[in-house]
């Protein structure tokens, strides 16, 4: 919203109504990712699975209320590298506070449910072997260390990447997607492949599950992109009509390359595919026209659906494709701002072919380098230390017997969630829980 000169920011009930709104349908996809997530790992580590997203919930919540939000989005106090301390503990802000036409807890509540789901997101690189007690100690870190300076680079007042260098990220290719893709590829080189990898089929248990999962990330993703617009405006209606298109074309993408390469399409291709359409259009959304939405989603999803065989060449264990996704995916719409941006949607700079030349491309090369390799660089000596303090890969026989019944000391089954089996035996899991 354009303010009057002279005249002070003022609440703007729309604006607000829309951001509560967005800020549940944000929140909302981290439960759609566990699902996601949970039907894709094999039956014996579903919940643990589960738990990883939930818990970073209240993990990244407790970090971000107590100084996190204060560093990503208070005042520059290191040249663009990282805020200030003046809201630690939210200190200074009240119920009448403006972040431009919207109340400021608002704003840093919404801006919360990032922070959320791109920590949970890492999770999946790691899937099956994890110690959950060495996740509850990477989260909180990992948030402070990794996402809220690229959060303040991106976004923060005075922030390097926006203000300095010029790049373009509307809402979160660089610190949602390639940052959480560069972490999940360290993490996933800190613990090594698990059992079997590349022996074993380890197929989804869950097929529903997944389409679920990803159902729900779509519908939340709405939320996240439009939302980041700050206001019930033109803009958000684009952001949100960019963001239906190009998980619609992402998701076609993958399903034309699996037709071609392997002879038939599949449900677990066609939630891939939305999702990846859905991660490369996250930075452009509010960027590039329709038309260069369409082309972002397909590039992503075929792009994609290519990457993610990637591991089993180079021998990285990404075990549910954090990396062949979100940082490829994250990558290609980042990159993409470059070729496609338009003044209508940026407000001035435009994308090489708009007759914008290079420049812009290089800007958000740039941003992607030093972002992938500064969130690598943190999170694989973040993830060396807590091995070596108290192990972050789970024990072969936990691995063997399922992270369900060794850490929770429960299974699906207990709850009726995936049918009917045998009672399970909660003594013999107590051999091992010990060890988590």
């Amino acid at each position: 919203m354009v303010l009057a000169a002279g005249k002070a920011p003022a609440l703007d009930t729309g604006d607000t109504a829309w951001l509560l709104a967005a800020t549940a349908l944000v929140l909302l996809m981290t439960p759609g990712l566990a699902l996601f997530y949970g039907g894709m790992v094999r039956t014996k580590s579903v919940l643990n699975m589960l738990m990883m997203s939930f818990v970073s919930i209240a993990l990244v919540t407790v970090v971000w209320l107590t100084a996190g939000y204060s560093l990503a989005f208070g005042g520059d106090s290191a040249g663009g590298l990282i805020g200030g301390l003046k809201h630690v503990g939210m200190a200074d802000i009240g119920p009448q506070s403006l972040h431009g036409s919207v109340p400021t807890l608002l704003f840093a509540t919404f801006q919360l449910t990032f922070a959320i789901i791109t920590a949970a997101l890492v999770s999946g690189a790691v899937a099956d072997r994890a110690k959950f007690g060495a996740w509850l100690v990477f989260v909180p870190v990992w948030a402070l260390l990794v996402y809220v300076p690229v959060a303040h680079w991106v976004w923060g007042p005075g922030g390097w990447i926006l203000a300095h260098l010029g790049a373009l990220d509307f809402a979160g290719g660089l610190p949602v997607e390639i940052t959480s893709g560069a972490s999940g590829l360290a993490l996933c080189l800190v613990l090594g492949p698990r059992l079997g990898f590349k022996k074993d089929a380890m197929r989804p248990h869950n097929l529903p599950m997944v389409m679920l999962g990803a159902g729900l990330l779509w519908f939340g993703w709405f939320g996240f992109n439009a939302g980041s617009a700050l206001g019930a405006s033109g803009l958000a209606a684009a952001a949100f009509l960019n963001t239906l298109a190009a998980g619609c074309t992402g998701l076609l993408g993958w399903l034309f390359v699996e037709q071609k390469r392997d002879g038939h399409p599949t449900t677990l291709g066609a939630a891939s595919g939305a999702v990846a359409g859905l991660v490369a259009i996250t930075p452009s959304c509010g960027t590039v026209s329709l038309l260069g939405a369409l082309v972002v989603g397909l590039a992503a999803g075929a792009v994609c659906s290519y990457a993610v065989s990637w591991k089993f060449k180079l021998n990285y264990d990404d075990s549910l494709d954090v990396v062949g996704v979100h940082l490829v995916g994250g990558v290609i719409g980042t990159l993409l701002i470059g070729l496609f941006a338009v003044e209508d949607m940026t407000g001035g700079a435009k994308g090489l072919l708009y007759g914008g030349g290079p420049a812009l491309l290089g800007k958000q090369l740039l941003a992607v380098v030093v972002v992938a390799g500064y969130a690598f660089a943190v999170t694989y000596a973040l993830g060396k230390v807590i091995d070596k303090l108290m192990g972050f890969r789970a024990s072969e026989e936990q691995e063997h017997t399922g992270l369900d019944l060794t850490v929770h000391a429960e299974t699906a089954y207990d709850h009726g969630v995936l049918g009917h089996g045998a009672p399970v035996a909660h003594s013999a899991a107590q051999k091992v829980t010990s060890q988590a």
